[in-house]
């Protein structure tokens, strides 16, 4: 999601989730598929983005409800510190994949490690800006005399200028607040900053977990937008063991169809597997939150027309052409081709049929309204 944590109950490194009771998951898309035949259970890692929370907590769902062990594969998953960290770990051998925002893999790439998305999940990272309820702020000149937070290190915070440039707003006039990561959200709460640039599904569960009513003002309304969670590999995993790569990209996308038809019983998983989240105030409200905000993100045209975990080969050249002109690539990068950054081998075996697509956007219709996507 973004460099910074939505919620926190887990704070120590690494945490590995061992559970290893089998519940049966009737219903769930693609139960049937045909999973590779491993000749013995192979144990995989995976890191996820940041701390578990509901917005990427559905490995740990496929792996309680034996998704990854019909196929195999004994899955350990793991927190992460942020996507670029989370995807250089990768890189680096320290996991077998993970569970990365799109913004995290395009600079790793750009450095020139070897990463390519094997799916995408999530179609919109949710960039934007965050004011309270009561705000005079309603459209981009409204910024123009405000004081803005926005924390440097953060995902969204190169793209908070591509913004302001395609919508009119002259920054000259916008006072900038940089911001701990820790303090952002209650800079805003106590009227600090008058607006901060937040990634949706990260900020509102927080402020919305205290009680704190606010709008939020998406920047992809004015074409600034990257996709969201991805599942990565490094290119050499990609080619050595296809059948791999396979069997973890259906168990994920089994996973988050799961979540996607059954959002109270995944919740409940993970409740059981972290009782740190249910135990902290306002802990359960934010996993709800997170989860439904995360899920108005997959309801999109690449997963609804070609099957889950599709990517779109063109809106990525143009999220290519955005980080640049944005500043989030050096001048140095790597030359990006958008073929390598995804591929489409091992998605869209799992579809939903258009009634659960109703079914689902029924269900997630409050949480997109919150981001301006309904």
């Amino acid at each position: 999601m973004s460099s910074r944590a939505s919620f926190s109950p887990v704070a120590h490194e690494a945490n590995a989730f061992t559970r290893r009771r089998w519940l049966q998951a009737a219903g769930a898309a693609g139960a049937t598929l045909a999973a590779p035949a491993f000749a013995q259970t192979r144990p995989i890692s995976i890191t996820l983005p940041w701390v578990v929370n509901g917005s990427n907590y559905w490995p740990m769902v496929g792996k309680e409800l034996g998704f990854f062990k019909k196929r195999g594969i004994d899955l350990t998953v793991s927190r992460g510190n942020g996507s670029v960290a989370a995807a250089q770990a990768v890189a680096n051998k320290q996991f077998d994949m993970g569970v990365v925002f799109f913004g995290g893999t395009l600079v790793n790439m750009a450095r020139g490690l070897p990463l390519q998305a094997l799916a995408t999940v999530g179609y919109d990272s949710l960039m934007g800006n965050l004011v309270l309820a009561d705000s005079p702020i309603r459209g981009p000149k409204d910024f123009e005399g405000k004081r803005v937070g926005t924390v440097a290190t953060s995902a969204e915070s190169p793209y908070w200028a591509a913004y302001a440039a395609k919508t009119g707003i002259d920054l000259s006039k916008v006072t900038r607040q940089q911001l701990d990561a820790r303090l952002i959200e209650r800079a805003l709460m106590d009227r600090q900053v008058d607006a901060i640039t937040a990634i949706g599904s990260s900020s509102i569960p927080v402020l919305d977990s205290l009680g704190v009513k606010t709008r939020f003002i998406p920047w992809a309304s004015a074409g600034i937008e990257l996709y969201a969670a991805q599942v990565i590999a490094r290119t050499e995993t990609i080619q050595a063991d296809p059948g791999l790569c396979q069997a973890m990209v259906d168990g994920i996308l089994e996973s988050v169809v799961y979540t996607l038809k059954k959002p109270e019983e995944s919740l409940e998983i993970l409740f059981k597997a972290q009782p740190e989240i249910a135990l902290a105030k306002g802990g359960k409200e934010n996993a709800r939150l997170s989860q439904g905000l995360a899920q108005a993100t997959m309801v999109a045209p690449e997963a609804i027309e070609h099957g889950m975990g599709y990517s779109s080969i063109p809106k990525l050249a143009g999220m290519i052409s955005l980080a640049a002109r944005a500043g989030a690539l050096k001048a140095d990068a790597k030359p990006l081709v958008p073929e390598d950054l995804a591929t489409n081998r091992f998605a869209g075996r799992i579809k939903l049929s258009s009634g659960e697509w109703d079914v689902v956007r029924r269900n997630v219709a409050p949480y997109a309204k919150m981001v301006g996507m309904a």
